[in-house]
C-alpha cells in the first residue's frame, strides 16, 4: 500500500515526519496528549477537544475500529490525531469502520509514525503549544510559521462551536449487556421521585447524560446560551453544567448565568461546568502547563480521605487562593494539588473538575451522580 508523508510542526520550531492516515490535508491547533491506554473512540469525540490536536500515548491505535454506540457526540472534534502506530485493519466484532476511514469521513487529519514519546516529553516540559500537520505542505519552516500564526486557547469562545443548538429532552440510559442502551423509562420506574433536570451544553458528553437518567432524573439539554431566566421558567428542580472546550473566562454569558442561578436551584457541575461556578462565585482560574488527559488522575476526597482514580480532559484549573471563603474546597489532584471540586453548602451547589461518568475510564465516582439526585429530592445537605 502507498503511503504518503505528513509533517507535524510545532510552533517552538520542531518537525516530526510520519505518515499520514485520515484526510489528506492540512490541520492546526493546541497539542496535547492523553494517556488514556483505551477509549480513542470517545476521545475523539468529545466535544472538549474542540481547537485541539490529540497525541496518543498508547502506541497501537485504531485496533477495535469505530462503532457507532461508544461515541461521545454526533462526531469528532479533534483538529487532528497523533500517534505511534495506526491500525488500518481493525479486528473487534463491534466494528463497522476503521478509523482511517472515520477520519476520512470527517475531514480530519492524523499522523502515524512518529516518536510519541519525544513529543509526550516535549509537551509535558514545555507545555502545550500550537501544532500543524500537513499531508499537502512539506516546507518545515513555512509550516512553523502557520502553527505560530494560529490562534490560541486562551480567551476564544469555543463553547459556541460544539454546543447544541435547540432544547433536547435525553431519553437513554446506561448500557446493558443484552439490550444496549436501555430506555430512560426503564430507569425512571425504579426511582419513587424523578427531579427535572436542566442540562446546561457547553459541549456534553453523551455519557453524562445516560448517568443522570440512570441514577433517576428527568433530563432536557438546552444549548449554552440559554438564560438563567428561561431556565428557572421551566421549573427544575436542578440544573446541570456541563463539560466543555476551551477557556472558561471565553464565555462570560455563562458566567453570568450561572452567577444569576446561584441559589435558586441546586447546581452540579463538571469540568468546565465546574470553571465556570467557581468563576461565577467570584474566583479565577489560570491554564495550565500541559493541561490533565487521560483515565488515571488521582484525586483525593478531602472530607472522607478517600482516593479516587478518574479520567480528566481540561487545560485550565480554579485558581485555590482566588476563592478564599467563597466556596469549600472538596478534592485536590494528587498529581499537582490543583482544585478538583468545590461546594457551597448554603448555595447547594458542588462540582468537580474531572469526570465521574468516565467514559472511557474508571467507575470511582459515579456516587457523584446519586449525590446530586438526594440533594435534588432533600435527602442530603452538601
Amino acid at each position: 500500500m502507498y503511503e504518503r508523508k505528513a509533517f507535524l510542526a510545532l510552533a517552538d520550531g520542531t518537525v516530526y515526519h510520519g505518515t499520514a492516515f485520515g484526510h489528506i490535508g492540512e490541520s492546526g491547533g493546541e497539542v496535547v496528549f492523553n494517556t488514556g491506554m483505551t477509549g480513542y473512540q470517545e476521545v475523539l469525540t468529545d466535544p472538549s477537544y474542540k481547537g485541539q490536536m490529540v497525541t496518543m500515548t498508547c502506541p497501537e491505535i485504531g485496533n477495535t475500529g469505530i462503532n457507532p454506540d461508544d461515541v461521545e457526540s454526533s462526531r469528532p472534534w479533534v483538529e487532528g490525531f497523533i500517534v505511534r502506530e495506526a491500525w488500518r485493519l481493525p479486528s473487534n466484532w463491534r466494528h463497522v469502520e476503521s478509523l482511517d476511514g472515520y477520519l476520512r469521513r470527517y475531514h480530519i487529519c492524523g499522523i502515524s509514525g512518529i516518536d510519541t514519546r519525544a513529543l509526550t516529553r516535549r509537551l509535558r516540559d514545555g507545555g502545550s503549544q500550537a501544532g500543524i500537520i500537513s499531508s499537502v505542505d512539506f516546507e518545515e519552516k513555512r509550516l512553523v510559521e502557520k502553527a505560530k500564526g494560529l490562534p490560541p486557547i486562551v480567551g476564544r469562545d469555543l463553547v459556541r462551536e460544539v454546543t447544541s443548538n435547540r432544547e433536547t429532552r435525553w431519553e437513554s440510559g446506561d448500557w446493558d449487556l443484552v439490550k444496549g442502551y436501555l430506555p430512560a423509562a426503564e430507569y425512571r420506574s425504579r426511582f419513587g421521585r424523578v427531579p427535572k433536570v436542566i442540562a446546561v451544553d457547553y459541549g456534553i458528553k453523551q455519557n453524562i447524560l445516560r448517568m443522570l437518567v440512570s441514577h433517576g432524573m428527568e433530563v432536557t439539554l438546552v444549548p449554552s446560551e440559554t438564560s438563567a431566566s428561561a431556565i428557572l421558567a421551566r421549573r427544575p428542580d436542578g440544573v446541570f453544567l456541563s463539560n466543555g472546550p476551551g477557556d472558561p473566562e471565553g464565555v462570560p454569558y455563562a458566567i453570568d448565568n450561572v452567577r444569576e442561578l446561584l441559589g435558586k436551584v441546586p447546581i452540579f457541575g463538571i469540568c468546565l461546568g465546574h470553571q465556570i461556578m467557581g468563576l461565577a462565585l467570584g474566583g479565577k482560574t489560570f491554564k495550565l502547563l500541559f493541561g490533565h488527559h487521560g483515565l488515571n488522575q488521582p484525586v483525593k476526597d478531602l472530607a472522607t480521605g478517600r482516593v479516587e482514580i478518574t479520567s480528566q480532559n481540561h487545560n485550565f484549573s480554579v485558581d485555590a487562593p482566588s476563592l478564599g471563603d467563597l466556596a469549600r474546597i472538596t478534592h485536590v489532584n494528587l498529581n499537582d494539588r490543583t482544585v478538583e471540586g468545590l461546594s457551597v453548602p448554603s448555595l447547594r451547589c458542588f462540582s468537580v473538575q474531572y469526570h465521574p461518568e468516565a467514559s472511557p475510564g474508571p467507575h470511582d465516582s459515579r456516587y457523584l451522580f446519586s449525590r446530586f439526585y438526594r440533594v435534588l429530592i432533600g435527602e442530603e445537605e452538601l
